[in-house]
Protein backbone atom coordinates (compact mmCIF):
# COMPACT_ATOMS: atom_id res chain seq x y z
CA UNK A 1 0.00 0.00 0.00
CA UNK A 2 1.24 3.63 -0.93
CA UNK A 3 1.97 5.93 1.94
CA UNK A 4 0.41 8.87 1.06
CA UNK A 5 -3.00 6.91 0.62
CA UNK A 6 -2.36 5.10 4.11
CA UNK A 7 -2.15 8.34 5.82
CA UNK A 8 -5.01 9.82 3.96
CA UNK A 9 -7.57 6.68 5.43
CA UNK A 10 -5.70 7.39 8.93
CA UNK A 11 -6.70 10.73 8.82
CA UNK A 12 -9.80 10.36 7.58
CA UNK A 13 -10.24 7.84 9.90
CA UNK A 14 -9.38 10.12 12.68
CA UNK A 15 -12.16 12.87 11.54
CA UNK A 16 -14.43 10.62 11.81
CA UNK A 17 -13.39 9.34 14.99
CA UNK A 18 -13.83 13.34 16.28
CA UNK A 19 -17.11 13.22 15.39
CA UNK A 20 -17.89 10.13 17.37
CA UNK A 21 -15.61 10.55 20.51
CA UNK A 22 -15.02 14.65 20.94
CA UNK A 23 -17.08 17.09 22.51
CA UNK A 24 -16.80 20.52 21.36
CA UNK A 25 -14.48 21.68 23.41
CA UNK A 26 -12.28 18.30 23.64
CA UNK A 27 -9.59 20.29 22.20
CA UNK A 28 -9.89 23.61 23.68
CA UNK A 29 -9.13 21.47 27.13
CA UNK A 30 -7.44 19.24 25.90
CA UNK A 31 -9.37 16.07 26.68
CA UNK A 32 -6.60 13.52 25.63
CA UNK A 33 -9.20 10.22 26.22
CA UNK A 34 -11.60 11.50 23.51
CA UNK A 35 -8.62 13.19 21.35
CA UNK A 36 -7.05 9.46 21.74
CA UNK A 37 -10.19 7.24 21.11
CA UNK A 38 -10.35 9.72 17.79
CA UNK A 39 -6.89 9.00 16.87
CA UNK A 40 -7.52 5.03 17.82
CA UNK A 41 -10.67 4.95 15.16
CA UNK A 42 -8.17 5.85 12.45
CA UNK A 43 -7.40 2.33 12.80
CA UNK A 44 -10.23 0.57 11.85
CA UNK A 45 -9.93 2.57 7.92
CA UNK A 46 -6.34 1.69 7.62
CA UNK A 47 -6.21 -2.38 8.71
CA UNK A 48 -8.73 -3.81 5.73
CA UNK A 49 -5.96 -2.65 3.52
CA UNK A 50 -2.94 -2.99 5.72
CA UNK A 51 -3.34 -6.15 7.43
CA UNK A 52 -3.16 -8.07 4.55
CA UNK A 53 -0.60 -5.81 2.94
CA UNK A 54 1.54 -6.21 6.39
CA UNK A 55 1.54 -10.15 5.54
CA UNK A 56 2.69 -9.98 2.30
CA UNK A 57 5.36 -7.77 3.01
CA UNK A 58 6.80 -9.60 6.01
CA UNK A 59 6.78 -12.91 4.37
CA UNK A 60 8.20 -11.63 0.90
CA UNK A 61 10.90 -9.55 3.56
CA UNK A 62 11.98 -12.80 5.21
CA UNK A 63 12.39 -14.75 2.33
CA UNK A 64 15.56 -12.96 1.13
CA UNK A 65 17.24 -14.09 4.60
CA UNK A 66 19.82 -16.58 3.81
CA UNK A 67 18.36 -18.94 6.89
CA UNK A 68 14.99 -18.84 5.36
CA UNK A 69 14.21 -22.57 4.46
CA UNK A 70 10.16 -22.49 3.52
CA UNK A 71 8.73 -22.10 -0.10
CA UNK A 72 10.11 -19.10 -2.06
CA UNK A 73 7.94 -16.50 -3.97
CA UNK A 74 8.14 -14.50 -6.98
CA UNK A 75 6.29 -11.10 -6.06
CA UNK A 76 3.07 -10.60 -4.41
CA UNK A 77 0.98 -12.26 -7.42
CA UNK A 78 2.21 -15.59 -6.84
CA UNK A 79 2.39 -15.17 -2.58
CA UNK A 80 -0.89 -14.36 -2.65
CA UNK A 81 -2.25 -17.42 -4.63
CA UNK A 82 0.24 -19.43 -2.81
CA UNK A 83 -0.89 -18.44 0.88
CA UNK A 84 -4.95 -18.95 -0.79
CA UNK A 85 -3.94 -22.41 -0.90
CA UNK A 86 -2.38 -22.75 1.94
CA UNK A 87 -4.90 -21.67 4.03
CA UNK A 88 -7.89 -19.23 2.12
CA UNK A 89 -8.08 -15.69 2.84
CA UNK A 90 -7.31 -16.01 6.61
CA UNK A 91 -3.68 -16.95 5.30
CA UNK A 92 -3.45 -14.21 3.47
CA UNK A 93 -5.03 -11.84 6.32
CA UNK A 94 -3.18 -13.28 9.05
CA UNK A 95 -2.02 -10.78 11.74
CA UNK A 96 -5.12 -8.65 10.74
CA UNK A 97 -6.51 -8.51 14.25
CA UNK A 98 -3.18 -7.16 16.05
CA UNK A 99 -2.48 -5.05 13.29
CA UNK A 100 -5.57 -3.30 13.89
CA UNK A 101 -4.48 -3.28 17.77
CA UNK A 102 -1.26 -2.18 17.29
CA UNK A 103 -2.23 0.56 14.89
CA UNK A 104 -5.60 1.97 17.24
CA UNK A 105 -2.61 1.75 20.37
CA UNK A 106 -0.35 4.05 18.17
CA UNK A 107 -2.60 6.31 17.08
CA UNK A 108 -4.38 6.89 20.01
CA UNK A 109 -0.83 8.35 21.37
CA UNK A 110 -0.30 10.10 17.79
CA UNK A 111 -3.01 11.95 17.73
CA UNK A 112 -2.84 12.78 21.16
CA UNK A 113 0.44 13.71 21.65
CA UNK A 114 0.43 15.76 18.71
CA UNK A 115 -2.77 18.27 20.10
CA UNK A 116 -0.80 18.48 23.31
CA UNK A 117 2.40 20.07 22.00
CA UNK A 118 0.41 22.10 19.22
CA UNK A 119 -1.71 23.76 22.16
CA UNK A 120 1.18 24.00 24.41
CA UNK A 121 3.56 25.69 21.81
CA UNK A 122 0.67 27.86 20.27
CA UNK A 123 2.01 31.43 21.44
CA UNK A 124 -0.71 33.82 23.08
CA UNK A 125 -3.44 35.00 21.23
CA UNK A 126 -2.84 32.92 18.40
CA UNK A 127 -4.61 30.33 16.50
CA UNK A 128 -2.02 27.89 15.95
CA UNK A 129 1.84 27.21 16.50
CA UNK A 130 4.64 28.65 13.75
CA UNK A 131 5.85 26.01 10.98
CA UNK A 132 8.88 25.12 12.81
CA UNK A 133 7.06 24.20 16.43
CA UNK A 134 4.26 22.06 13.96
CA UNK A 135 7.24 20.61 12.70
CA UNK A 136 8.37 19.28 16.26
CA UNK A 137 4.96 18.84 17.47
CA UNK A 138 4.71 16.17 14.53
CA UNK A 139 8.14 14.82 14.71
CA UNK A 140 7.61 13.87 18.44
CA UNK A 141 4.26 12.57 18.08
CA UNK A 142 5.55 10.34 15.39
CA UNK A 143 8.26 9.08 17.48
CA UNK A 144 4.97 8.30 20.86
CA UNK A 145 3.37 6.56 17.72
CA UNK A 146 6.18 3.91 16.75
CA UNK A 147 7.19 3.56 21.10
CA UNK A 148 3.22 2.47 21.79
CA UNK A 149 3.85 0.44 18.50
CA UNK A 150 6.62 -1.59 18.53
CA UNK A 151 5.96 -4.20 20.98
CA UNK A 152 2.72 -4.90 19.19
CA UNK A 153 4.71 -4.31 16.10
CA UNK A 154 7.27 -7.07 16.50
CA UNK A 155 4.76 -9.60 17.77
CA UNK A 156 2.50 -9.38 14.67
CA UNK A 157 5.86 -9.70 12.35
CA UNK A 158 6.56 -12.81 13.76
CA UNK A 159 2.94 -14.09 14.22
CA UNK A 160 3.23 -13.25 10.30
CA UNK A 161 6.12 -14.90 9.18
CA UNK A 162 5.59 -17.96 10.79
CA UNK A 163 5.24 -21.19 9.03
CA UNK A 164 0.83 -22.11 8.97
CA UNK A 165 0.14 -23.54 12.47
CA UNK A 166 3.40 -22.96 14.33
CA UNK A 167 1.53 -20.37 16.96
CA UNK A 168 -2.01 -21.10 18.46
CA UNK A 169 -1.91 -17.19 18.16
CA UNK A 170 -0.23 -13.45 18.84
CA UNK A 171 -0.26 -14.27 22.38
CA UNK A 172 1.84 -18.05 22.06
CA UNK A 173 4.31 -15.31 19.96
CA UNK A 174 4.28 -12.60 22.47
CA UNK A 175 4.94 -15.51 25.58
CA UNK A 176 8.07 -17.06 23.62
CA UNK A 177 9.32 -13.89 23.07
CA UNK A 178 9.29 -12.66 26.19
CA UNK A 179 10.48 -15.63 27.95
CA UNK A 180 13.35 -15.98 25.38
CA UNK A 181 14.20 -12.47 24.99
CA UNK A 182 12.13 -10.42 27.77
CA UNK A 183 11.26 -6.69 27.51
CA UNK A 184 14.09 -6.24 25.27
CA UNK A 185 13.21 -8.30 22.59
CA UNK A 186 9.75 -6.38 21.92
CA UNK A 187 11.73 -3.09 21.40
CA UNK A 188 14.56 -4.21 18.62
CA UNK A 189 15.28 -1.73 15.91
CA UNK A 190 13.93 1.11 18.38
CA UNK A 191 16.59 3.54 17.95
CA UNK A 192 17.10 2.79 13.63
CA UNK A 193 12.72 3.63 14.14
CA UNK A 194 12.72 6.56 16.00
CA UNK A 195 15.29 8.25 14.08
CA UNK A 196 13.58 7.38 10.95
CA UNK A 197 9.38 8.30 12.89
CA UNK A 198 10.74 11.96 13.52
CA UNK A 199 11.34 13.85 10.06
CA UNK A 200 8.90 11.87 8.32
CA UNK A 201 5.99 12.37 10.85
CA UNK A 202 7.29 15.60 11.18
CA UNK A 203 6.67 16.92 7.74
CA UNK A 204 3.70 14.34 7.58
CA UNK A 205 2.07 17.21 9.72
CA UNK A 206 2.90 19.89 8.10
CA UNK A 207 1.47 18.76 4.73
CA UNK A 208 -1.39 18.23 6.72
CA UNK A 209 -1.79 21.68 8.38
CA UNK A 210 -0.64 23.17 5.34
CA UNK A 211 -3.47 21.74 3.39
CA UNK A 212 -6.42 22.33 6.10
CA UNK A 213 -4.98 25.64 5.98
CA UNK A 214 -5.32 25.95 2.22
CA UNK A 215 -8.98 23.73 2.12
CA UNK A 216 -10.30 26.58 4.69
CA UNK A 217 -9.32 29.67 3.01
CA UNK A 218 -11.08 28.34 -0.24
CA UNK A 219 -14.32 27.19 1.81
CA UNK A 220 -14.08 23.54 1.72
CA UNK A 221 -13.04 23.09 5.32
Amino acid sequence: AGVAPMYALCFLGYGTGKKIFCDDDAFENLKLFQIGMAGATSSLFTTPILGPGERLKCVLQVQQSPHYTGVKYNGYGDLVRGLYAEGGVRSVARGSGITCARDGVASFFYFSVYEVLKKLWTPKGEKGPGVFATFCAGGFAGMANWAAMLPLDTVKSKFQIAPEGKYSGVMAVAKEIAAKEGVAGFYKGLTPVMVRAFPANAACFLGYEAAASFLTKIGLE
